[in-house]
């Protein structure tokens, strides 16, 4: 990686390089197949019965399926499979650990080494369709007749999104609603641009909601705009999908000082940028964190300009919820993993309210297993540091729902439904599955749309 040439200011400064350089370093991480080279990596599936791919996968695409008929150039075909199973499967094809997940169970690894690249193919095939239908061809899926019921959806993230797309394609009527200005929750506003190149989740939200049934209103937060006994009355059902909007704090002396920011906040600020050479960063940046969003944060802080860029996690590697494939990443883009490093304070320069260094304590285990402090302290300089330890549920407008302990969570069954009837929710903010991955997050709200889909069922059953 080449180093920065800029000779902005010491501290958080725009444009540390010039906006050719940012466009090279920020262009797509990895570039589409081509069609030769997607029939090639096909070649190499065994198309396994049961599968281990498939077993890995939360939504359960027909891995072994879509790929062989890629290999026989059907790919509309594989683009079904694919996106029957994960309305957002585009997007996850760009984002998902698949080193953890499907090709991190792909009987090839133990065969030469390497995974069949199941990642890439998915996305060929649903950019294709997604092309095709942006030019006119017929789509893809195609909904059922009308019902006549109305279902409310908070949150337009993955969830909330795959949860109205299936309910859409059943028949019913779905009012999606959304904080944000723009929909996609963490896909548009927390994922490491590089990842999601072309304005990409923005055109899938578009080709998810061309199927029709399906009404976004932007700028409706719950507990502001609206409340749960309100939308309970005016719709048959209710799926919440808000995420965690909260940040967890660091409790440390100096979290205030004036550089100190929520790694979500950096992310989303740089994701809105039209043009990164107004991004500021600064020179020698600590990121403390030991997850997806702290490695993303500590990349992108790189890529704009960073000299030094230092993560630091209270733990060891391999106690990382990043994924070892995102940690090499990360150490190949010029990133110091500080591992055993518990923060302490956030020094500020002497006269200054600004951030100057970050004091950690290095820690251990102890015989038990238990984290503990060793006495040494360690000082590592920085003028901008990112929180990234975590995000919390916003009770704002849960008022009824029964919660996990401490409030973390929405309590849901494992069909998504609440404590309240009719009202289901999914993705990071329900207490099942793994958060963090967009993948698990489709998966929950397909799950409660159609344990919807059968409840309103039971209701007109009822009725009758």
């Amino acid at each position: 990686m080449s180093q920065p040439t800029s000779h902005a200011a010491d501290g958080i400064a725009p444009a540390r390089l010039s906006a050719e350089q940012l466009g090279c370093r920020f262009a797509d991480v990895a570039p589409p197949l081509s069609a030769n080279a997607a029939v090639i990596a096909a070649d190499r599936c065994h198309y396994c019965y049961d599968a281990p791919c498939v077993n890995a996968c939360p939504t359960g695409i027909d891995i072994p399926g879509f790929i062989r008929k890629i290999g026989n150039g059907n790919l509309k075909g594989a683009a079904r499979d694919i996106l029957s199973a994960n309305p957002l499967g585009g997007m996850c094809a760009r984002v998902c650990p698949t080193e953890i997940l499907c090709e991190g169970a792909c009987v090839r690894n133990h065969q030469d080494g390497e995974a069949v690249q199941i990642g890439a193919l998915q996305r060929h095939a649903t950019d294709y369709q997604m092309a095709r239908e942006a030019a006119g061809a017929p789509a893809l899926f195609k909904r059922a007749s009308e019902t006549g019921r109305r279902v409310a959806v908070i949150g337009a993230g993955p969830a909330g999104l795959a949860c109205a797309h299936t309910l859409a394609l059943a028949g019913h009527r779905v009012s999606v609603f959304d904080a944000r200005e723009l929909p996609g929750g963490l896909n548009e506003y927390g994922i490491a641009a590089y990842k999601t190149v072309d304005d990409y989740a923005q055109r899938e939200v578009q080709w998810l909601l061309s199927v029709g049934g399906i009404e976004l209103q932007q700028g409706k937060r719950l507990g502001r705009d609206m409340t749960l006994a309100d939308l309970r009355a005016s719709y048959d059902a209710v799926f919440i999908g808000v995420g965690l909007g909260g940040t967890h704090a660091l409790a440390i002396e100096g979290e205030q000082l004036e550089g100190v920011l929520d790694a979500v906040d950096f992310i989303a600020r740089l994701r809105a940028a039209s043009d990164l050479t107004t991004v500021p960063v600064g020179r020698k940046v600590v990121v403390l964190g030991g997850g997806n969003t702290a490695i993303d944060a500590a990349v992108q802080s790189r890529k704009l300009g960073a000299e030094q860029v230092t993560l630091a996690y209270r733990r060891g590697t391999e106690q990382m919820s990043a994924t070892w494939a995102e940690q090499e990443f990360a150490r190949a883009q010029g990133v110091t993993l500080a591992e055993w490093m518990k923060p302490l304070r956030v020094i500020g320069a002497e006269g200054g309210a600004r951030v100057q260094a970050v004091e950690f304590e290095r820690t251990e285990l102890d015989a038990n297993g238990a984290l503990r402090g060793t006495g040494e302290v360690v000082r590592v300089a920085a003028d901008m540091v990112l929180k990234a330890i975590g995000q919390t549920l916003v009770p704002a407008g849960l008022d009824g729902l029964r919660t996990s302990a401490g409030g973390t969570r929405i309590e849901v069954d494992a069909d998504g439904a609440t404590s309240l009837e009719g009202v289901y929710a999914g993705g990071d903010c329900a207490g099942h599955g793994a958060t963090d991955l967009t993948v698990q997050a489709v998966q929950d709200g397909k799950l409660a749309a159609r344990a919807i889909d059968r409840f309103l069922a039971n209701q007109s059953a009822k009725a009758a």
